[in-house]
């Protein structure tokens, strides 16, 4: 069966973007405070960098919805190709939800965005087919992984813990009433704790 992971930076107040995503903030006011472990900072250790191997390590496909994938809101009326440049990390087939057909998009590294208009289900099962045994990743945001939740997809979480309140935002756990995973390995260092959970049956 294929394996389903997640990985996901959070304020110590739930939040996984900041308030307002635009253009000028992908993650929303404040959100880029939920990744300098990741992205170059001085203090990062080999805790983060370890984390980030988790994070950046191959898979088959990749599901994410269609606010990470651009600030575009409704129709497709301006072109636009993620927020990754020429040539995204993923390497393989992205699953984007959306309420609006496009056609694919084909990127240098073999990165193809699809966008799938009939749920996550659906999204879910095209990125299964595309993955083979080579797993999938739910890339996120906030709203995705909550449907995978509730879909009861994921196999393993993992949680970067920043240190920092946002106070507003795209709450990761909101309306999730149940959490069936357990921990399994945590790593520390200032930016982050990152914690890996296991999915478990009742």
């Amino acid at each position: 069966m294929t394996d389903t992971t997640c990985h996901m930076s959070i304020s110590i107040d739930g939040y996984v973007a900041g308030p307002k995503q635009s253009f000028a903030n992908g993650l929303g006011i404040r959100g880029q405070e939920l990744h300098p472990w990741h992205m170059g900072d001085p203090r990062a250790t080999d805790a983060d960098r370890i984390a980030n191997s988790w994070l950046m390590r191959p898979r088959g496909a990749y599901v994410m919805g269609r606010n990470m994938f651009g600030p575009i809101r409704g129709e497709w009326n301006e072109p636009w190709s993620g927020w990754w440049g020429e040539e995204p990390p993923y390497h393989a087939p992205e699953f984007v939800l959306t309420h609006y057909s496009h056609k694919p998009i084909e990127m240098a590294g073999g990165t193809t965005f699809h966008f799938v208009t009939d749920g996550f289900k659906e999204a879910y099962a095209q990125a299964e087919a595309a993955a083979g045994d080579r797993g999938i990743d739910i890339a996120g945001g906030a709203s995705t992984v909550r449907q995978a939740l509730i879909a009861d997809v994921i196999d393993e979480l993992t949680l970067d813990l920043i240190p920092v309140l946002l106070g507003a935002g795209e709450r990761l756990f909101e309306g999730i009433s149940a959490f069936r995973f357990e921990p399994t390995e945590a790593l520390n260092s200032p930016l982050a704790t990152h914690i890996r959970y296991r999915h478990v049956t009742d």
